[in-house]
């Protein structure tokens, strides 16, 4: 699930599918591209809505356009909104009627900003049918709310949380917009009318993250129209963001622990490693040091006070990513000889994927849907004994004391009892929305499947043989006869050992650590 971009020293990263910061960070899995391929004619109705994507607008070989809806949809009066959709055409010529669906993360992200991507990654879903991408109300160029620093560069290391609400307030008296009216409920009611804009009579959902809340909303309120539906990174409705993250991030970051010390050359290489991270974050948090380090985007060179939450919030989104995760260790054995270099490249990075989020539609979200059924010692409780602790909910919560919002309707959070066929997919090291999300999920669809994806993070389908088992279940509508004995082969990405990378026997080897 995509977070927007915070304090560091609250930074917890982006709930924004893997596949598209893989793509973003040099040192991840570059996708293999899908360009050159010949554009295929999607369905009738849907064409005659649509044109040829110019390559301003997404990829060449897709098809563009716009809805229009109100904002107040209830009202039907006021301001309206212009949509952005990308419609990926399916590739074959007896492509199905019934298209897929894709919901973003966030939230805050556009599914239509991020087609080029997508449409790399689910090549196979797009064999036999079509990819509809729509920028949900808020997000991408669908009347985006966004908020950035000018000079983000200079922010990525050491915003206070001053600057940060001074920032949001300032957004959110400029926006064009009235921000009640950006939450999920109404959204999903803007893509139903999508739908129907582009003559489907059924569709499929696949979302990841945030996108999970938003694909559950709609099944929800549409569900006659819905054939199957894809939930990967489980983020339900009565999760209340960001409640449990640091619970489920010292998981993460425990069998982090667990997987160093089973390996015989990291254990080797970082012996007694959680006691000397435990170390490094209580000397943090009883005197925070000051660094001279060189930013390691714009090369500048500045003094940084290290501070533990700054620390943690760093760990918390590496672990997002298994590749950047395999890191840790040894970064974490550098800081605790003061070298803080190597974590601050990490914050580097996920600024350039927050520049890629509408903040105020995340908060829209969040202070509507979450922030409300959280009280403080409740906080208390789900964070004692974390390495993030008390303040990453405190200090993500505080733009809703100005942050204006509606009641959300009680059957929002509800238990949705549903017959569609269903895929509930979960990484087994997700800090965010790890299997036990997934596993709650799939008690309410009755027809599903919930599968805890050995080694991966947060999004699954860049995994080994997950994306075919996604495109087999689509095709079929059903989880019956799906081939997953290829999960057992999944593991972790094994730890680097130097900056030359990983020892070649570790955690990647079939013997589980033996060459």
């Amino acid at each position: 699930m995509i977070l927007p971009r915070l304090p560091a020293f609250s930074d917890s990263g982006c709930w924004l599918s893997l596949i598209a910061v893989k793509l973003l960070l040099p040192i991840l899995i570059v996708l293999a591209s899908g360009s050159g391929c010949a554009r295929f004619r999607p369905q009738a109705t849907a064409l005659d809505k649509l044109a040829p994507c110019v390559a301003e607008q997404g990829p060449t070989d897709a098809y563009c356009g716009e809805l229009e809806v109100w904002e107040n949809r209830a009202a039907k009066a006021g301001r309206k909104l212009k949509l952005k959709i990308v419609l990926l055409p399916g590739l074959s010529r007896t492509s199905a009627p019934d298209p897929v669906f894709f919901f973003a993360g966030g939230p805050g992200a556009g599914a239509a900003k991020m087609a080029g991507t997508l449409k790399d990654h689910f090549r196979r879903l797009q064999t036999d049918r079509d990819i509809v991408l729509v920028d949900q109300r808020g997000t991408g160029n669908s009347n985006p709310l966004n908020c950035e620093f000018k000079n983000e560069d200079d922010h990525t290391v050491d915003r206070s949380p001053e600057e940060y609400l001074a920032l949001l307030k300032g957004c959110l008296a400029k926006y064009d917009a009235d921000v009640r009216l950006y939450t999920t409920e109404i959204a999903m009611d803007d893509i139903d009318d999508v739908r129907a804009f582009l003559g489907y009579e059924k569709i499929n959902l696949y979302g990841g993250s945030y996108g999970t809340r938003a694909a559950i909303t709609y099944l929800r309120r549409h569900g006659g129209r819905v054939r199957s539906v894809v939930l990967d990174g489980v983020a339900p409705p009565d999760m209340r963001l960001p409640l449990y993250m640091p619970r489920d991030g010292q998981r993460a970051l425990d069998l982090m622990f667990r997987d160093c010390d089973a390996d015989t050359a990291c254990r080797a290489r970082f012996p007694n490693l959680r006691e000397k991270v435990q170390r490094l974050f209580t000397r943090l948090a009883a005197k925070p040091e000051r660094v001279h380090f060189r930013h390691p985007r714009s090369g500048k060179e500045q003094d940084v006070t290290v501070k533990a939450s700054m620390i943690a919030g760093v760990v918390f989104n590496a672990m997002y990513f298994p590749e950047l995760a395999s890191l840790l260790p040894m970064l974490f054995d550098r800081a605790e000889k003061g070298d803080y270099q190597g974590l601050f490249a990490m914050t580097a990075g996920f600024g350039g994927i927050a520049q890629t989020m509408s903040t105020g539609m995340h908060y829209s979200v969040v202070c509507a849907e979450d922030a409300p059924r959280i009280d403080r010692a409740t906080i208390a409780k789900e964070t004692e004994a974390t390495f993030l602790g008390a303040e990453i909910v405190n200090n993500r919560l505080k733009p809703c004391d100005f942050w204006p919002r509606n009641p959300v309707d009680p059957a929002f959070y509800e238990p949705l009892v549903s017959g569609v066929p269903a895929l509930v997919l979960s990484g087994e090291l997700d800090p965010v929305t790890p299997p036990v999300w997934g596993e709650q999920m799939a008690k309410q669809l009755k027809n599903s499947r919930h599968f805890a994806i050995p080694g991966a993070g947060h999004g699954t389908t860049s995994n080994g043989c997950v994306l075919r088992m996604t495109a087999d279940f689509v095709k079929a509508a059903s989880a019956d006869g799906l081939k997953t004995e290829c999960l057992k082969r999944l593991k972790r990405t094994p730890f680097f050992l130097t900056p030359a990378g990983p020892d070649p026997g570790g955690l990647a080897s079939e013997e589980g650590g033996k060459p």
